[in-house]
Parts: structure tokens; sequence; C-alpha cells
């Protein structure tokens, strides 16, 4: 199996990366130009093997200060075998993301890989703020 990983956007296939994402459950039902608009506003990541896409990252960043690492996913046949480690390495050691000052995600289940990468719980949860919307691409489906 020929694995590539590539941060070209021409390489993108926002169909792929929209079944996934509207399926998982940090996105359920995410509209398509939603994930077409993030993926090109962001500095993205497809995962490819034997050319198929199977997995993808992106980060929402300045380039300077900050970045938000989002939607990483290997397709399930395709886990057990590295390639978040993979994918992740990619992401992390892209040129356009190094010297950041803060790094942030959010995930229910996968702590265990993203401290291998350096992720820790936040040190001072009380700075911090959000507004969320979990169900915004349901109520918007109405």
């Amino acid at each position: 199996m020929k694995i590539e990983i590539t941060s070209d956007p021409d390489r993108h296939d926002i169909d792929a990366i929209h079944a996934f994402l509207t399926r998982a459950y940090w996105s359920a039902g995410i509209p398509r130009d939603t994930v077409a608009r993030a993926v090109r506003n962001s500095l993205s990541f497809s995962l490819f093997a034997d050319s198929r896409p199977i997995g993808f990252a992106r980060v929402v960043t300045d380039r300077a200060t900050f970045a938000y690492l989002a939607d990483v996913y290997v397709l399930e046949d395709f886990r057990g075998q590295g390639l978040s480690r993979a994918l992740l390495n990619a992401v992390l050691s892209h040129p356009d993301v190094q010297g950041l000052r803060r790094y942030l995600l959010a995930t229910r289940d996968a702590h265990g890989l993203y401290h291998k990468f350096g992720f820790r719980s936040l040190a001072r949860p009380e700075l911090f703020m959000e507004i969320d919307h979990p169900n915004i691409y349901q109520s918007q489906a109405t």
C-alpha cells in the first residue's frame, strides 16, 4: 500500500471529506459547502492509500502565533496501522506552523494519540471561554 500525505489544495477530495465529516460526532450533518469553505480557508492535509482518500486533518491558523487542529480522521478500515501518527507528524512538522505560541484541539476520545505529540489538558482552563453551538448543522437543516 502506497501512502501519501499532501497539503496541496488541488488534491483535497471535498466529497470524500464531507462523506466522513457529515457522520462524525463533532460535525454530524455538516453541509458540503461548509466543508469546502473550511478546507479552502485552512492549512489542510489529505491522506491517501494507493491514491484513495482515507484521511484528513486541517489547521486553522494565522501561521505566526496560533493554530487550532480540527477534523482529524482516518477511515475506520485503515486504523491501527500508524496512519494517524503519520498524518499528525506531517501536520505538526509543516513549515507554516512552526514556532507557534499555542496549538489547541478538541477531542472526545483520542487523548492518548494527541498526548504522544505533546498535547495536554489546558494548564489554565479558567483563561478560556467559548461560544458553543453543538447542534448547529441539525438546526440549519430545518
